[in-house]
């Protein structure tokens, strides 16, 4: 009997997208396959770049029924939940590194009724989220340094990765391992092998230089 291959899902982010059309590749991207739409939110300050705000959130909101995976790459991203809500966000990834009080932040966004995601840096261990774990439905490990698309895949991490999917499956959690940065048809099967289960890809899917479906059908073909 063939071994059970495990459900796996994908995640474009719209970082890469051409916003010129933003609404059509988001579409696109549904159309193709795509099982979220990981949006990426950044403040110029927990890291380097500035990209968009809930606005953005809002317009695309109707050009799918796919959720919206909001990852807030931001300081105090408790001021900030509320308006990504609004907006249309349903899972909303703030990152260990940027909460002080990280339980009060994941009670936030779950009484707002959206699913809440904790996400860690490459060089951040796995012991400074053990005490949230229990409580969130996405846990999403970052395989670069965030800020940038189109950056080189940290293979260091796929011990973390690894490590992560052992411990969620001996306590019986179900949050979905999630991972971001460096992913396309080379990297996919290595960190599915090591037990994602979410695979988040931005430029490999909307700056390959060919057609979006095309892009994530090579992406899903590498995993299959």
């Amino acid at each position: 009997m063939a071994e059970n291959r495990p459900l796996i899902k994908f995640a474009p982010s719209i970082l890469s997208a051409d916003f010129s059309r933003l609404g059509e590749q988001v579409a696109e991207a549904a159309e193709a396959g795509a099982d979220y739409i990981h949006v990426d939110v950044m403040d110029g300050h927990f890291v380097p770049n500035l990209t968009i705000g809930s606005p953005v959130v809002a317009a695309i909101r109707p050009w799918t029924n796919l959720p919206l995976d909001v990852h807030l790459m931001i300081e105090s991203p408790e001021r900030h939940i509320r308006q990504f809500v609004n907006a249309g966000a349903d899972i909303i990834t703030v990152h260990i590194e940027a909460c002080i009080h990280i339980h009060r932040v994941v009670q936030q966004i779950k009484e707002a009724k959206v699913r809440a995601g904790v996400a860690l840096n490459p060089g951040t261990p796995l012991h400074a989220i053990e005490e949230i774990l229990p409580l969130v439905n996405t846990v999403l490990v970052m395989t670069v340094n965030p800020g940038y698309g189109g950056q080189a895949f940290i293979e260091e991490v796929v011990g973390k990765i690894a490590c992560l999917r052992a411990d969620l499956d001996a306590k019986g959690l179900k949050a979905e391992l999630a991972v971001d940065g460096g992913i396309d048809s080379v990297t996919a099967p290595i960190v599915v092998k090591a037990g994602a289960r979410v695979l988040v890809a931005g430029s490999a899917v909307f700056n390959s230089g060919k057609p979006v479906g095309e892009a994530l059908a090579r992406i899903k073909a590498s995993v299959q």
